[in-house]
Formats: structure tokens, sequence, C-alpha cells
């Protein structure tokens, strides 16, 4: 085969002998280029256009992670706050503990309870056997839910606590002014309280107390708390003290040797008020002593035996 090759540079064209194999040879080396070339341009094109999907990609997935990066600030924010919150509201709590305590403590004493029968200072004691099913974890829910139960219970008690504190001091307010007791630790009753023979004219007359005999220069007590109202001598009585407790309740202390107390002095139960002695109408040293109530007068061995109405 002859190839003829024309040429501008050259003063006539060329003329070249191919063989059978040289075409072939020829025609495969083109064939090879050519696939080369279109290879060469399609991967280019497949580079760029991948190139470009992965730069879109990237640029989602970094707005995916700014969202979510707020979304986790705002998270961590409400914990926060969540926290912020129970913090107070234990801190809340924990003042009302430390009330209820106090509380607890006066009335254990007021009840005279023996120590450590009930220590508000201790955990109290529990037991029981193992529980075997368990329940589920609290979530924020629940747990705002149950201390907000546990806040309202421990008001309640709070309120039934202090009215309990009313009443043990109206009652110990009570029984302080209630007379009760002996006004004198020894002797023994000479006279009792009704009719009986006057042992001066030897009539029957009204006795509106008891006597109470014993040594002369015995402490006298006052059975109950109160006011004085009077102190000094009395005809009949001798040397006396009346004391006003209140409520209607005034009690009288005769014959006294000495009186340790003046009128508006406030005297408190088994406080040393006088001596014994046998001024007035008296055979000899005794305590005549009466009990009145809203001015009458009443049995006083009920109330020295402690059997007060």
């Amino acid at each position: 085969m002859n190839v003829v090759i024309f040429s501008n540079g050259s003063r006539g064209p060329k003329q070249f002998r191919l063989t059978s194999f040289g075409f072939v040879a020829a025609a495969s080396a083109l064939l090879c280029i050519t696939a080369l070339v279109v290879f060469a341009g399609g991967y280019t094109l497949a580079l760029k256009h991948t190139g470009a999907v992965d730069q879109d990609e990237l640029t989602q997935m970094r707005a995916e992670l700014l969202e979510q990066n707020e979304q986790l600030q705002i998270a961590k924010r409400d914990a926060q706050d969540t926290l912020d919150a129970l913090a107070i509201r234990i801190g809340q709590m924990n003042a009302h503990v430390v009330r209820l305590d106090a509380l607890g403590q006066r009335l254990t004493e007021m009840a005279g309870l023996e120590d450590g029968e009930f220590d508000f200072e201790s955990v109290p004691p529990i037991g029981g056997p193992e529980e075997t099913e368990l329940l589920d974890d609290m979530d924020e829910a629940s747990l705002v839910r149950q201390l907000s139960s546990l806040d309202v219970q421990m008001e309640d008690r709070a309120r039934q606590l202090g009215v309990l504190e009313s009443v043990m001091l109206t009652r110990n307010l009570g029984e302080r002014i209630m007379p009760k007791g002996r006004p004198v630790l020894g002797g023994w009753i000479s006279s009792h309280y009704g009719t009986r023979t006057d042992p001066f004219t030897g009539k029957q007359a009204r006795h509106k107390g008891v006597d109470i005999a014993a040594r002369a220069g015995a402490e006298i007590r006052s059975v109950a708390s109160g006011v004085v109202t009077y102190s000094g001598n009395r005809y009949g009585y001798g040397m006396m003290v009346e004391i006003d407790h209140g409520d209607g309740y005034v009690t009288r202390y005769a014959h006294n040797a000495e009186n340790h107390v003046s009128v508006g002095d406030e005297v408190q139960k088994g406080q040393i008020i006088g001596l014994m002695g046998s001024t007035g109408r008296a055979t000899g040293p005794n305590l005549h002593f009466e009990v009145l109530k809203d001015g009458k007068n009443q049995n006083p061995v009920g109330y020295i035996r402690g059997r007060t109405p």
C-alpha cells in the first residue's frame, strides 16, 4: 500500500509504501490513542461531577451539625434551668425540715418523752423484706411531681404540728393554773370541808376549807400558778395569802406564821409563799386551805388528791 502525504513546507508530496503488517500496526496505534483521549476526557468530567456532589453534601452536613449544636446548647440550658429550679425547691424543703425538727424537738420536750424515745434529729428506723419488683427509672417530670407532693405534705405536717403545739401549750397552761396537789408536803388533814363543830364555840358551823396540821414553820407552797391578790392579816384567818389563778380559780392559805409574797406578785406552781403558823382563830399550827371556783367554795380534798373537775 502506498501512502501519499502533502505538506506546504516541502517541495512536493511524499510517498510511503506500507505493507499489510505496517497498516495493521498503524491502525491499531491510532485506535489506542483515540481510546485514551476519550477515557481521559470522561475521567476528567467524572472527577469534576463527583467533586461537586461531595461539596454539596459537605455543606449540608455542616449545616446539620450547626443545627444539632444549637439544639444541644438549648437542651443544656434547659437542663441547667431545671437543676437550678430543683436546687431552689430542695433548699426550701430543707428549710421546712429545719423548722419541723425545731418544732418537733419542742413538742418532744413539752410531752415529757424520755431521751431517745422520739428523736427528730435521727432517721426514723424502718425495715421490711427485700423488694423483688423494681420500679421504672424516674424521669424529670415524675421527680418534679414527687417533690411538689412532698413539699405539700411537709407544709401540712407543719400546720398540724403547730396546732398540736398550741393545744399542748393550752393544756400545760391549764395544768399550771388548775389547783392540784398538796400545799404542804407533810402533815395530815385535821379538819375536813363542810359542816363541823366549831372548836371555839362548840356549835355546828360550815367549814369552807380543810385544815392540814403539821409542824410550825413548815413550808407552804402554791398549788398552781397565779397572781397574789391578798397578803396580810384578815379577821379569823390570821396571816393569809390569796392567789388568783385565772379561769375563775382562787386559793387561800391562812393561819400563816409568815407570808413570803406580796400583792401583785406572780407565783409559780410549787413556789413557797409562806410558813405554817397558828395566827387567827387556830388552836395550833395548821394551814387552813380553801379553793374557790367562780366565787364559790369547793371541797379542797379532790384538788389535793389531783381529782380536779
